[in-house]
C-alpha cells in the first residue's frame, strides 16, 4: 500500500510515516517510480507506535518494545530488553512528575 493509504489506516500523518521509517520503527519498499510501498502489517505496526508514543515512550525506547508487541493496543512481551526498558522509563516518568510537584509547590509559595 501507500503512503496515503497507510497514513489514513494508521490514523497519522505521512510525516510521522516517514518519521518512523527515518527512527527505524517501520521498513517500506521503494516501487520503481519511487514510491513507498508498505506491507498489510506495517497498519498494525503504525497503530503500535502510536499506542507507545501516546503511553510516553521515545523512538528508542518504541525501537526495543515493538518486537515484543502483539496486537494494536498493544501487549507487550517480557523479552530480554523489555523490562528494563519499561522500567526506565517509569524511573523518568517519576523524575519529572517529582520535579513538577516541586514547581508547584515553589509556584503555590509566591502566592503567600
Amino acid at each position: 500500500m501507500l503512503i496515503g493509504e497507510l497514513s489514513r489506516r494508521g490514523g497519522v500523518s505521512a510525516r510521522s510515516l516517514r518519521y518512523y521509517e527515518q527512527q527505524g520503527l517501520l521498513r517500506s519498499e521503494r516501487l520503481m517510480n519511487g514510491y513507498r510501498d508498505y506491507d498489510e502489517d506495517a497498519v498494525v505496526v503504525v497503530r503500535q507506535i502510536r499506542a507507545l508514543m501516546d503511553a510516553g515512550f521515545g523512538s528508542k525506547d518504541i525501537a526495543v518494545l515493538l518486537p515484543c508487541a502483539r496486537g494494536e493496543r498493544p501487549e507487550i512481551d517480557i523479552c530480554p530488553d523489555t523490562l528494563s526498558t519499561i522500567r526506565g522509563a517509569i524511573d523518568r516518568v517519576t523524575a519529572e512528575a517529582e520535579e513538577l510537584r516541586s514547581h508547584e509547590r515553589s509556584m503555590a509559595r509566591l502566592l503567600g
